[in-house]
Order: structure tokens, then sequence, then C-alpha cells
């Protein structure tokens, strides 16, 4: 039972390092990989002297640690507005409202944000003249992608997040909150001593899940969205979408298999990091 999946990895995941050697070489196309010249180094250097190593980094970890706090905030919370509901109707109701969003692919909420920010045409802008407003130019001005990114993210993931916590929640035995109601405790006081402590796993697991693609960006919310405008460069690259515009746009195999070696070495001694963290508080909640 297991044969095909550790096909699957071995095939997927670990034939590929090979590839890792690019890093350090002066990739020439007609050499191929192992043909091509060692530089040693020189393509990490490259990388490090330029400002995109510190923007591309400071934006994958910045956007990751806004996505994992405050997407896990928003997931908790709807999740246990969702177990307080009583009436069966109102509940599926709300499920099915919660998972939309998570059952659009990233390509169509690209196109709806087009439709909510085009300079021409969009919702925002149409309701900003009828204000009297002026218009913004939303595909050049950068100020205010920060907040757009992180609000697609939600409205993209909540759907998901939520229904795993709401499946624990489902689990947690009823008594407990009888109990508590004879005792007199008050809603928030159920949701403090009960619900909250019995998500505190889940929360662990899947923080830790989260952190482990901390230095991983989500491809189309940062290239497809801002629909890869050059004046949103600045707030909008991350490692990924800097690594396809190394191999589309600027053709250098080097440089971009460095920054990905970089991305995936941070990212395991974060995931390591962070493993360890949790193990010292409970070692129940660590992956490993």
């Amino acid at each position: 039972m297991l044969l095909p999946g550790g096909i699957y990895l071995i095939i997927n995941n670990y034939l590929p390092m090979a590839g890792t050697v690019v890093a350090f070489k002066k990739y020439n196309f007609q050499k191929g990989i192992f043909g091509s010249e060692w530089n040693g180094l020189k393509n990490f250097i490259f990388l490090f002297k330029t400002k995109d190593a510190w923007i591309i980094t400071r934006n994958t970890i910045c956007y990751n640690l806004a996505f994992i706090i405050l997407g896990t905030a928003a997931a908790i919370t709807v999740a246990v507005l969702l177990s307080e509901i009583k009436a069966v109707r109102a509940r599926k109701t709300y499920q099915t409202l919660i998972l939309l969003p998570f059952l659009v692919s990233i390509v169509v909420v690209s196109y709806i944000v087009y439709g909510f920010l085009s300079t021409e045409y969009g919702f925002v802008n149409h309701t900003l003249q009828n204000m009297g407003k002026d218009k913004i130019s939303w595909y050049s001005n950068p100020t205010w992608w920060p907040l757009i990114l992180i609000l697609v993210n939600l409205w993209k993931n909540i759907g998901y997040n939520c229904v795993l916590y709401y499946a624990t929640l489902m689990g947690i035995d009823s008594s407990y909150y009888e109990a508590a109601v004879v005792d007199g405790a008050s809603r928030w006081q159920r949701i403090r001593y009960i619900t909250l402590p019995a998500l505190a796993p889940t929360i662990c697991i899947l923080t830790l899940m989260s952190v482990s693609k901390i230095f991983y960006s989500d491809f189309g919310l940062f290239y497809q969205v801002p629909m890869n405008s050059g004046p949103l460069i600045d707030v909008t690259n991350t490692i990924d979408t800097y690594v396809y515009r190394g191999l589309m746009e600027t053709n250098n195999i080097g440089m971009s298999a460095a920054a990905g070696l970089y991305q995936s070495l941070v990212g395991f001694l974060l995931v390591m990091l962070a493993n360890w963290a949790v193990r010292r508080q409970n070692e129940e909640s660590a992956l490993f």
C-alpha cells in the first residue's frame, strides 16, 4: 500500500535534488547540468549583493507571518461561531458560505480582484466617483497592496482552515459544556476554558505546517492577482515569483537555482526551530 506513495515521493521529491548543483554552476544549455562549469558560491554572492535578496526575503516572511496570525485567528473565530449556532439549517447555510471562497480557484480570484480594482471599470473606483472622490490607479500604486493581498488570502483560505477547526470542535464531548452550564459558566467562559484548550493541539499542528511553508509563497496570489505589474514589484515580489522571473525573463538559471536552494534551506531550519520550540512546551503537539 505504501509503494505508490513511496515511488511518487522518490520521483517527485528526491530525484530532483540532484539539480541543486545548478546553484553552484555557471549553467550552459549546450553542456547541460553536469557538464557546466563550477563557479562555487558566486551565484549566492551575486544574489545577496543585490537589493532583491532583502526584498524577496522580507516580503515572503512578513506576508506569511501575517497570513498565519490573521488566518488562524479568523478561522478559529468563524469555527467557534459555527459551533455556537444551534439550528442545523443555519449551520449548513453558514458552512456553505464559508466554503465558497475556498472553492474558487486563484485564477478566478485574480479576475474578481481586477473587477474590483480596475482603474476604468472597477467597482471600487466607480463607487469613489459616485462619492465625488478621485479614482485610484490601483495597479500602479503599491501603497494598498499589502492590505489587498492579505485580505485576498484570507478570503481564499478561511473556508478550508475553518472546516479543520470546526471538525475538531465537533469532536468535543458535549458533557463538558453541560457541566459548565450547570456550574454557571457564561458562554465566553465555556469558549475560554473548554473550546480553546480543546483546539490547542490542532492549532499547534496547523501552525507548524504553516511555518514549514513560511519561506514559500502562493505564486498565483503574488503574480496573477497584481497582474505582474512593474510598479508593484517591491511589495509583491517573493522568492517564488523572483525565481520565475529569473527563469522566464532574465534566463538566469544559476541565480534562480541559488534562490530556490536558499529558500529550501531556510525553510527547513525554520521548521526544525518551530518544532523544537513546540516540543519543549508540549511533546504531544509537536510534529516529530
